[in-house]
């Protein structure tokens, strides 16, 4: 059943004088695209896109922290009044959500849009795939920013021209991929400048993107001084290697290989190392993509000694297995290859259970879509197969299928999985994340009794296959609000490219707290140097 619109000529009452220091105080936050050209669309030279006043009534608010029944009105693009019975006026739209949940839209932490690699470019770029997110529910994403033969800036600049077809908010990690002087101070330049709070290292991709250990350690120490988040995607690069040799000299060169090269066991090492490293360093650490059940438990036994690391588990880990890698057919067992490979059946399970209980964190996607034709380059030999599958659409509805539908996750916790901790973890709650007065306007209407069914031919990427292909479920985004404005209702989609805003996230966040208390105890208890006498001749 799609949400009811209807207009109403009930009087509102809000304070604009409110209104208009919430406005001043969450621009600063924004990089709307006021930047030369960023809003050059169809000549216009205008930026954004005139917000609406809505008004949804009738609905349950649910936040991570609570659920109630209320109303909420919107104006200018930000949530100015979260109570029952709020009365507006005759310009006013109005949404019925009754019997539905009115929520965060969600925020999808591991995205890679128009991104460069392994001889090619992701299929969606910063308009169609976000285009899929606002289907599919999800209103922010955060992407990587890769840099240009090492260089930060350089990076930096070309994403933000791929970014000028955007449609909805969006922030950037920033990847390294090598270290000196220069890399130390464009990393700072990062933070203080341009809004980036979290750095990725790849501990796999030997030759391109891995790092040494050494590299790393430097890496997490620069990210503890600046206040920003280490990332990692954890497998041993070395070991995937020799890995991938054995496979093709036993003759297995189709995707199964790609799996059989790379197991649990490398996933385990590379994340137990990682997570060392950091606890030497005393820093904070986010484990991107856990895919297994071996890399969970360590990341379990971190977190129950008191030391500070995010899990981050992907939708394709929680609801796929790798029986598809199997298939007698390329082209459908192709579209399976992302890295780490999905795990035999039972780590799906296990992943679920893990976020549910707490023990990883959020929820992402790591949407990197390759088409048939791409995914082809490897049909002789798995390592040539673009790694990547698709889920920025799907996100929402699979992980409310899957995880509350089934009674395995509380509403409040979905919303946390899906949008809060986000929003915690990179330090925009509650500008985002959040359905309170004074947040952003990104919200979904999702009727928990609608029923959806996932196809290529339907969703909005510009991929050609699609890994959920068939899979049915219960729980459906009906309303996508994305910066005060209805961009999904209907089962229609209204974008625009260019309408899209970079959002600044700033450093040291929560996961920061108390970290220098840490080192003073630990320098404390070193009883060191030692004053000893010289020694006589």
């Amino acid at each position: 059943m799609v949400s009811k619109i209807t207009f109403s000529s009930r009087r509102r009452s809000f304070r604009p004088d409110a209104l208009l220091v919430l406005v001043l105080v969450l621009l600063s936050t924004y990089e709307g695209h006021p930047m030369e050209g960023f809003c050059a669309i169809g000549g216009e030279s205008g930026c954004a896109l005139s917000s609406e006043k809505i008004l949804i009534m009738g609905g349950t608010v649910v936040n991570a922290h609570h659920k109630e029944m209320s109303d909420v009105y919107i104006e200018d693009g930000i949530i100015v009044s979260v109570k029952p019975n709020i009365r507006v006026g005759d310009d006013v739209k109005v949404i019925d959500a009754t019997g539905k949940y009115v929520m965060p839209g969600g925020i999808d932490p591991h995205t890679h849009l128009d991104m460069e690699f392994m001889g090619t470019v992701t299929k969606d770029d910063f308009f169609t795939g976000q285009a899929a997110a606002l289907a599919g529910g999800t209103t922010m994403h955060i992407d990587f920013v890769m840099p240009v033969n090492g260089n930060l800036t350089a990076g930096f600049d070309a994403y933000v021209e791929k970014a000028k077809r955007s449609a909805m908010d969006y922030g950037f990690h920033m990847a390294i991929t090598k270290w000196d002087a220069g890399v130390s101070t464009e990393m700072e330049q990062m933070v203080n400048e341009k809004g980036i709070n979290s750095f990725k290292f790849f501990m796999a991709y030997k030759g391109s993107l891995m790092v040494s250990d050494e590299l790393l350690l430097q890496g997490l120490k620069k990210c503890k001084s600046l206040g920003a988040i280490a990332m990692v995607h954890a497998e041993n690069g070395d070991a995937v290697v020799e890995g991938q040799k054995r496979m093709i000299e036993l003759g297995i060169t189709g995707p199964e290989g790609h799996a059989l090269s790379r197991p649990p066991v490398l996933e385990a090492e590379a994340t137990a190392r990682a997570i060392r490293l950091a606890n030497f360093v005393n820093t904070p650490l986010y484990v991107v993509h856990v895919m297994s059940i071996d890399a969970m438990e360590e990341i379990a036994k971190a977190r129950k000694a008191g030391q500070r690391v995010i899990g981050e588990p992907v939708v394709s880990g929680l609801i796929l297995d790798d029986s598809w890698l199997w298939h007698p057919d390329f082209t459908t067992a192709a579209k399976y290859v992302m890295s780490p490979p999905i795990r035999k059946s039972g780590h799906d399970k296990a992943l679920q259970a893990a976020l549910s209980t707490n023990v990883l964190q959020l929820v992402a996607t790591d949407h990197c879509t390759f088409n048939s034709t791409q995914k082809a380059f490897g049909s002789e030999d798995f390592r040539k197969i673009p790694n990547g599958v698709n889920g920025i659409e799907e996100r929402m509805h699979l992980v409310w299928d899957r995880m509350v539908e089934s009674g395995q996750m509380a509403i409040t916790d979905f919303v946390r999985v899906t949008s809060t901790e986000c929003a915690k973890i990179f330090n925009i709650y509650p500008q985002k994340g959040a359905v309170l007065e004074g947040s952003d306007a990104d919200i979904i209407v999702l009727n928990p009794n609608a029923t959806y069914k996932i196809s290529a031919a339907s969703h909005h990427s510009k991929s050609d296959t699609n890994v959920y292909e068939g899979m049915t479920g219960k729980g459906k985004v009906e309303v996508t609000i994305s910066q005060g404005r209805v961009v999904w209702e209907d089962d229609e989609l209204k974008v625009t490219p260019g309408s899209g805003r970079y959002i600044r996230m700033p450093p040291f966040g929560y996961l920061f707290d108390g970290i220098q208390k840490v080192d003073a105890s630990y320098l404390a208890s070193l009883n060191a140097p030692v004053q000893r006498s010289k020694a006589t001749s």
